[in-house]
This record gives structure tokens, C-alpha cells and sequence, in this order.
């Protein structure tokens, strides 16, 4: 049938045309349906992600703000930040506290006697183990083949049991190669030993111990950070100190014995305004999406997707009587979003007055806290009606899923249209080529009843 779809051949008629208007007439209805239903789907399918997507944002923002201990910020400052800084959770308590850094913490380190033809003179063998603190260890064994001063080192690095507890090194000098051994941890309990065991005994140049230290120089010592902290000495492995003050973090940086510094820690109203602004961008951001999604234009009659959404409308109305209702039980001035400086606007958005806000926070930090994040909190309670909705089998997904569905169902009810037209199509051009060919059979024949005529027609003459 290919070559039968050109210009009909006896009749003149375009087939092609003619069969193409039809299949498109005879698909339009049905076409047109799913289209419509096509885009309608598509357009409630990205409404409700863009919808999900706004409250999912602003949730996240009233995290820092739904409970009284996580809104109530501290900030810890030292005195002297070239000796020691300092931070602090929601469970420091506020004051001032004396720091005297005794001792930072250090790792030990100790460096060979020298090997006077370099890093490749022979060591020996035998077996090598080396200790860090009171119980870790692991040895290495050292062949004739591998017993350059190099090897041991790459022995030692390599060591399946030296699991991030010393690391080898070699110094040139100008008296020859010294290994340098370094314990990874600092503390006390990084001291390095090394003993040796079988072979030749020339492993014996790198045995080391607290009553054996000639064959090494220490170069640092094996020492606990110390500090007297609020008049007590703490002592830590590391230069971190965490235990001295609750809910603060230590971090010594250089030793000055004898001197006293001072930690401070207090509420961080800094940070807990960035928390509030955050808080009230992410509730714009939410309502401008929500009305973008239910809102009309008379001039272009443009709606937009979820106007007169059902679901929609209440959420909006759950939300905002949850920002606008006073919060019982406060005990404090400060019971309304408004009482803080936060207001409602004609287009319904909210706007910070962060003076106001600020002078709040002064006055009556735990009240503004008890505000946000109490139990009947603006936070908690606005968190407690978005979580619901944002679950797997809220309304929001179940909805979400149902249109997917029926956006598959309407992708197969388009491949099964166009399938069928194209039967179709074919069927209408098997009609048209027949009829054509009939159409020429016929010109045949009056071609030659024509010719017939004229020759009985000379003949009479």
C-alpha cells in the first residue's frame, strides 16, 4: 500500500488529503478529551508538589523556634581568643566563669639516633612491636630483604594493626637518617614504646622504653591538655574541653600559665532574631504560594490551580488562626506574635519589626521562648498541624498519587487512540486506492467505448 499513497492515479483525487482530514475529524472528539484531561492532571499534579514543597520549607524553618530549649540560644565568649574559644548549647546556663590554660595537650614524638649512610643503610631483623599508651600495640616483621631503614618505616605505615596509632617518618641530617616515630593521638596515654624480638639483633638501634631512651631523643612530649576552669583542673587527651561547664565546649590554643581569661556565656539574641526572620520568611514564602494557588484574575480570567480547593482553604485558615490565637500560660506580656513585632498584613504576609523584637528578647527572653516554643507555642502548634499533612498517607500524598494514576491512564487511552487511527487510516486509504482503481478502469473503458464510436462513425462515411 506505500506505493498506493500519492495523487489518486485514474481519479485525480489527493488521497493523502483527503484521508488525513478524516483520521483528524474522526480523532478530534476523543483527542481533545484527553488532552484537557491531560493538562488539567499535570497542572493539579505540580500544584500540589509546589503546595507540599512551601509547607515542607516553612516546617523546617519552625525547628529552631518548637521547643523552649531549642529556642533559647546561648552564645559563649572568651576573653581572649589568642589563648582559648569557647561555645555553648541551649543548656548552658548564663555567667561568668575564670580559665586558666596550664598545659595544651600533645602527642609524643621521638626521633632516632642517627644512621650515618642514610635511610638505605641495613637496620636488621627480626620483629618489631610498638606500643602507644597502656594496651594498643603491633609488630612488624622485618626479613634480610626488607630491612633498609626506608622499609622499616614503610613497614611500620603499612602495618595492618597500626590503625591510625603512629606514624613514621624519616629526617635527613647532617649526621645521617633519623627515623622520628609520632604517636596520631595526643594525650598521656600516647606514649610510644618499641621492643624488639628474634633475628640478628640489629632491631635493638630502635628499641625504646621509659628505661631505655638512648636510642632516642624525645621531641615532644606525651601530655593531657590542663586547665583550671571556674577554679577546678580539668584534664583531656585533647585540646577540647567539654566536661568542665555544661552545655559548654572548651577549645585550648596556647598555654599561659597562672593567667586567668574569662568565659562568658549569655542568651544569643543575635541568633535567636535570625531564627524569628527565618521563621517569618518561611510563613510569606508559604502563604504567597497558597495564594498564587487559589487566585483569579478578572481581567484575564486566569485561575490559578487550586482556586476553590477545598483542602487548600483549610489549611490556609488552620494556619492562620494557629499565627493569630494569643498562647495561654505564658505568664508573660508576651503572648501574641504582635506583642514581639510581628504582624499580619492586608495580603496576608507577615512583617518583622526586628527593634521591637530585639527590646522583647531584652526584657523577657524566656517569655518570648514560652511564646514560640511552649507546649501551646505559635511554633509548636503550627509544626504539630504542617507534620500531619506532610505523611506519606496525608491527603496531600493521596491526592498526589490518585493523579498520577490517572495521568498513566490517560497516557495508555492516548497510545490506544493513536493505534486505532492508524488503523483507521490505513482503512481509509484501502477504500480510497479501490476506488481510484476502480475510477481508472472506468476512464479505460470510455476511452475506448469513445474510440469505438468514431471508428463506426467513419464508417457511415
Amino acid at each position: 500500500m506505500a506505493g498506493l499513497t500519492t495523487n489518486g492515479l485514474g481519479s485525480g483525487l489527493d488521497i493523502n488529503s483527503l484521508v488525513s482530514q478524516l483520521v483528524t475529524a474522526e480523532k478530534s472528539t476523543k483527542q481533545s478529551q484527553i488532552t484537557r484531561a491531560q493538562t488539567s492532571t499535570v497542572t493539579s499534579i505540580s500544584a500540589l508538589a509546589t503546595l507540599k514543597n512551601a509547607m515542607s520549607t516553612f516546617n523546617t524553618a519552625l525547628t529552631p523556634l518548637k521547643t523552649v530549649e531549642i529556642f533559647a540560644s546561648r552564645s559563649a565568649t572568651s576573653s581572649d581568643q589568642e589563648f582559648f574559644s569557647a561555645s555553648a548549647t541551649n543548656a548552658a546556663a548564663a555567667g561568668s566563669y575564670d580559665v586558666q590554660v596550664e598545659h595544651l595537650a600533645s602527642a609524643h614524638q621521638i626521633s632516632s639516633t642517627a644512621f650515618a649512610t642514610g635511610q638505605t643503610m641495613d637496620v636488621g631483623t627480626g620483629t618489631l612491636t610498638i606500643q602507644v599508651g597502656p594496651t594498643k600495640t603491633f609488630s612488624i616483621s622485618i626479613d634480610s630483604n626488607h630491612d633498609q631503614l626506608a622499609q622499616v618505616r614503610d613497614a611500620i605505615n603499612n602495618a595492618a594493626d597500626n590503625d591510625d596509632l603512629v606514624t613514621a617518618t624519616i629526617v635527613n641530617a647532617a649526621d645521617g637518617a633519623h627515623l622520628v616515630l609520632s604517636s596520631v593521638a595526643s594525650g598521656a596515654d600516647s606514649a610510644i614504646r618499641v621492643s624488639q624480638s628474634g633475628g640478628n639483633g640489629g632491631l635493638s638501634r630502635l628499641e625504646y622504653n621509659a628505661s631505655l631512651t638512648t636510642n632516642y631523643r624525645q621531641l615532644r612530649e606525651a601530655h593531657n591538655a590542663e586547665a583550671y576552669i571556674a577554679g577546678e583542673l580539668h584534664s583531656s587527651a585533647t585540646n577540647t574541653i567539654t566536661n568542665a561547664i555544661d552545655g559548654v565546649t572548651i577549645t585550648l590554643i596556647k598555654a599561659d600559665p597562672g593567667e586567668i581569661k574569662t568565659v562568658s556565656v549569655a542568651t544569643d539574641t543575635a541568633a535567636t532574631v535570625g531564627r524569628v526572620k527565618a521563621f517569618v520568611d518561611g510563613f510569606n514564602a508559604l502563604a504567597k504560594q497558597m495564594g498564587s494557588l487559589r487566585s483569579f484574575d478578572p481581567a484575564s480570567k486566569k485561575a490559578g490551580p487550586l482556586l476553590g480547593d477545598s483542602m487548600l482553604r483549610t489549611i490556609e485558615s488552620e494556619l492562620r488562626g494557629k499565627i493569630s490565637d494569643p498562647v495561654s500560660g505564658t505568664e508573660s506580656v508576651y503572648d501574641t506574635l504582635a506583642s514581639v513585632g510581628i504582624t499580619t498584613q492586608k495580603d496576608g504576609t507577615l512583617a518583622l519589626d526586628n527593634a521591637k523584637l530585639t527590646k522583647a528578647l531584652s526584657a523577657d527572653f524566656d517569655g518570648v521562648a514560652k511564646l514560640f516554643g511552649s507546649e501551646n507555642g505559635v511554633a509548636a502548634r503550627l509544626a504539630n498541624a504542617l507534620t500531619p499533612r506532610l505523611a506519606s498517607d496525608a491527603e496531600l500524598d493521596i491526592r498526589t498519587k490518585r493523579l498520577n494514576q490517572k495521568s498513566l491512564d490517560l497516557q495508555k487511552e492516548q497510545v490506544a487512540l493513536d493505534a486505532r487511527m492508524v488503523k483507521v487510516e490505513a482503512r481509509y486509504k484501502a477504500q480510497f486506492n479501490a476506488l481510484d482503481s476502480m475510477l481508472a478502469k472506468m476512464s479505460s473503458t470510455s476511452s475506448y467505448l469513445a474510440q469505438q464510436l468514431s471508428q463506426i462513425a467513419n464508417i457511415g462515411k
